[in-house]
C-alpha cells in the first residue's frame, strides 16, 4: 500500500471543486493538509545488532531479511487516521529495525526462538491494514523489534470439496484467497471494506467481520481449524466441526492479534460461488424503523447476504440530496439489501423479504442505488485520504450491543462525540450505520468528520476517548470487529473483567514467557 495513505498508489483520488465547495460550507474555512514528501522522511537507525540480523537471514535467506529505509517506512504502524497523520508529517518513529519474510510456518517458529533467544520483538504483518494500533510495539528493554511479512505464506494448502472447507495459508490477501477459491468454483464470502489489503491470518487475529457477515457470517464464526507458531513449536487447533473436548482454545488465538503466537494458516468453511447477485435498496422513515425492520428479518431467519442501513445523516450524505430517498420530510434512511446464491435461491429470499418488508412499512427503491453500493463499497478509505488532504479529519469507530439497548448506545454515543468536539471548537458531522445483525442484537459503525486543527491526532484523542467511555458506560463491547490493539487497550480491563485479565496475563506468559510477541498491543 501507499506509504501515508491507503491503499494502491495508482488509485489515489482528489475531491472534486463541488465537493470541496461542500466542505467549506459544512466546516467553514478549511486548509489543505498535503502529506510531506518522501524524499524528505528518515527513519531512525535500526538498534538491532548486526549478530541478530545475521542470525535472522541465516533463518529465511538473505533475500528475505529487508532493511532499508523503504522497506521500514513501509512497515511503520496501520491505517488508523492517528497512524496517517503520523505519516503524512514524516513521523516514522515506530519504524520496525528490521523487516523479516518467512517462506514456511517452519521458519516462522525458527524466527521466534531466534527473536526470544535475543529479546527481540515479533510484530505478525500480513497486509498492514490495522486501525487500532495494532502494528506498533512497545519496544521497553528489548532489543529491537521485527516486522515478520507473511507475504510468502500465500498458498491454499487444501480444498476439501466434500467438507466444504479450504485451508488457506497466512499471508494470502483477500482477493488472492477469492481467486485461488474462485479457480475451484467457491468462495469465502468474507468482504471488511480492508478486503483489497487484508491477510487470512490478520482476519482470524482480529475477529474479523465482512459485509456481508449476514449471509457468509463472520470470519471467526467460519474457522474450522488453524495453526499457530511459538517459540516453542507449532501448535495445531480444531480437528473437527464442533467438540466438547473442554474449552474451545481457538478462542483463544483468534482475536489475539499476534499476541500468543503467529497465525501460519487457517482452514475455514467455504460456499459454492455465488451464480447470482443482487444489491437493491429500501427506504424507510427514520433510522429507529429500519432498524426494527432489520431486527424482525433476522430474528425471522430472513437473512440476505448484505444487510445495512445508513442513518439519517448518512443517508442525506451519500445521496446528495435526502429528497432522493422520498422521505426528505421525516428524514428518512436508506437499506441496503444484498441477494447472493443461485438464481432460485435468491429469488426466492427476495421474495420472502419484499414481503417481509413491504409489512412492516418500508418502500422498495429499486435496484440502482444497491448496485451503486456494490461497486464501491471498498472506495470509502480513499476518500478519508482526500479529505484529509483538504484538511478535513475523518475517522471511524464502532461498537455492537443488544436490539434493546441500540438506540439508547446511539444516541449516547453521538452526544459524547458532538459534546467533546465542541469543547475544542468544533462543530462535527457524524455519521451512523448499521452493517452487521445477529438474533440478539447489532453493529453501530459511525463515522467523524470535522475541521482538522493543527495537530489533528491531539484533536481527535480526547473524542476517541468519550466516545469510547460513552460506550463502555452505554452497555456496548469497546470494538465489534476493529479488535483492541493499542487503541481499546484502556477499556478491555472493564469489559472482560479482572479474572479475564489475569487469565490473558496466564496465557501470554505459558505461550511467550519472554514477552516478545506483539508486545504492549490487546493485553491489559
Amino acid at each position: 500500500m501507499h506509504w501515508s495513505r491507503w491503499g494502491d498508489p495508482r488509485h489515489t483520488t482528489t475531491l472534486p471543486d463541488s465537493a470541496a465547495e461542500l466542505m467549506t460550507l459544512a466546516f467553514g474555512e478549511i486548509q489543505p493538509q498535503p502529506a510531506v514528501d518522501l524524499r524528505d522522511v528518515r527513519v531512525p537507525v535500526a538498534g538491532l545488532a548486526t549478530e541478530h540480523v545475521a542470525a535472522l537471514r541465516a533463518v529465511v535467506g538473505a533475500a528475505h531479511v529487508g532493511g532499508d529505509d523503504a522497506d521500514r517506512i513501509h512497515h511503520t504502524r496501520g491505517k488508523s487516521t492517528p497512524d496517517l497523520l503520523a505519516a503524512r508529517a514524516g513521523d516514522f518513529s515506530d519504524a520496525p529495525d528490521v523487516v523479516v519474510r518467512p517462506g514456511s510456518a517452519d521458519e516462522v517458529v525458527a524466527v521466534l526462538r531466534v527473536c526470544a533467544e535475543h529479546a527481540i520483538a515479533v510484530v505478525p504483518y500480513g497486509g498492514g491494514t490495522s486501525v487500532v494500533g495494532g502494528l506498533v510495539a512497545d519496544r521497553g528493554d528489548l532489543r529491537g523489534v521485527v516486522s515478520l511479512d507473511l507475504r510468502r505464506l500465500d498458498r491454499m494448502v487444501a480444498l476439501d470439496e466434500e467438507s466444504l472447507t479450504a485451508t488457506l495459508q497466512a499471508g494470502l490477501l483477500g482477493p488472492a484467497a477469492e481467486a485461488l477459491l474462485g479457480e475451484r468454483g467457491y468462495t469465502l464470502g468474507h468482504f471488511p471494506q480492508s478486503f483489497e489489503f487484508a491477510s487470512i491470518g490478520g482476519f482470524a487475529a482480529t475477529r474479523s467481520s465482512g459485509q456481508s457477515s449476514s449471509g457468509y457470517g463472520r470470519f471467526d464464526s467460519l474457522v474450522i481449524s488453524l495453526t499457530v507458531a511459538t517459540a516453542r513449536g507449532l501448535w495445531t487447533l480444531g480437528r473437527a466441526p464442533a467438540t466438547a473436548a473442554g474449552p474451545d482454545l481457538r478462542q483463544l488465538v483468534l482475536g489475539s492479534e499476534g499476541t500468543f503466537g503467529v497465525i501460519t494458516d487457517v482452514t475455514v468453511m467455504v460456499r459454492p460461488a455465488p451464480a447470482e447477485k443482487v444489491y437493491e435498496t429500501w427506504r424507510w422513515a427514520s433510522f429507529a424503523d429500519g432498524a426494527t425492520a432489520m431486527r424482525r428479518l433476522v430474528q425471522d431467519d430472513l437473512n440476505p447476504t448484505v444487510l445495512r442501513l445508513s442513518d439519517e445523516t448518512e443517508t442525506a450524505i451519500n445521496l446528495s440530496d435526502p429528497a432522493a430517498i422520498g422521505l426528505s420530510d421525516a428524514g428518512g434512511v436508506q437499506m441496503v439489501c444484498g441477494f447472493e446464491g443461485t438464481a432460485a435461491r435468491v429469488a426466492r429470499l427476495r421474495a420472502e423479504v419484499h414481503e417481509a418488508l413491504g409489512e412492516l412499512g418500508g418502500e422498495r427503491a429499486g435496484e440502482q442505488r444497491g448496485a451503486a453500493w456494490a461497486e464501491g463499497r471498498f472506495a470509502a478509505p480513499y476518500l478519508r485520504d482526500a479529505l484529509l488532504d483538504e484538511g478535513v479529519l475523518v475517522e471511524t469507530l464502532e461498537t455492537a450491543t443488544g436490539w434493546s439497548n441500540l438506540q439508547h448506545l446511539y444516541t449516547e454515543v453521538k452526544a459524547a462525540i458532538g459534546a467533546a468536539a465542541g469543547e475544542q471548537g468544533f462543530d462535527p458531522v457524524i455519521l451512523c450505520h448499521i452493517s452487521h445483525v445477529y438474533r440478539a442484537g447489532a453493529s453501530l459503525y459511525f463515522t467523524v468528520a470535522m475541521r482538522e486543527a493543527d495537530d489533528g491526532a491531539a484533536q481527535w484523542a480526547p473524542i476517541k476517548r468519550a466516545a469510547s467511555d460513552a460506550i463502555e458506560a452505554s452497555g456496548g463491547t469497546i470494538t465489534h470487529h476493529h479488535a483492541v490493539g493499542r487503541d481499546h487497550k484502556p477499556w478491555l480491563a472493564d469489559e472482560i473483567g479482572a479474572p479475564g485479565v489475569a487469565a490473558l496475563r496466564a496465557v501470554k506468559q505459558a505461550l511467550d514467557p519472554e514477552g516478545i510477541l506483539n508486545p504492549g498491543v490487546l493485553i491489559p
